[in-house]
């Protein structure tokens, strides 16, 4: 619980938990590049398909991203449209807000 919590409250703290996340092996190799994008900083759908080699698949790794059921673990909230706008987020446009704004403010 203390490593949630300080992943939570504190910028850049990685949770060293053990976790079997279930997914495809596309949705896996998305999950792990969402969770090299730094905290505070945003990509778009497009840049993470291609750190991902796979330029053309910008819809799969949206599809990707809302599969993913773990926010605070894979952060698929720092994944933005091209022009910069805030998109489908499964737990809300609200909270993927909330969620950026956090950590801009712990950048600072």
């Amino acid at each position: 619980v203390r490593q949630v919590v300080a992943a939570i409250n504190t910028r850049d703290v990685l949770l060293s938990l053990p976790l079997d996340i279930q997914g495809t092996a596309f949705q896996q190799q998305v999950w792990q590049a969402l969770c090299a994008i730094p905290c505070g900083e945003t990509v778009s759908y497009q840049q993470l398909a291609a750190t991902i080699g796979k330029p053309t698949a910008v819809r799969a790794v949206a599809s990707a991203c809302g599969a993913n059921k773990l926010a605070m673990v894979i952060p698929c909230h720092r994944v933005v449209r091209r022009d910069g706008a805030l998109s489908g987020y499964r737990w809300g446009v609200r909270r993927k807000a909330q969620l950026l704004k956090r950590e801009a403010q712990k950048e600072e």
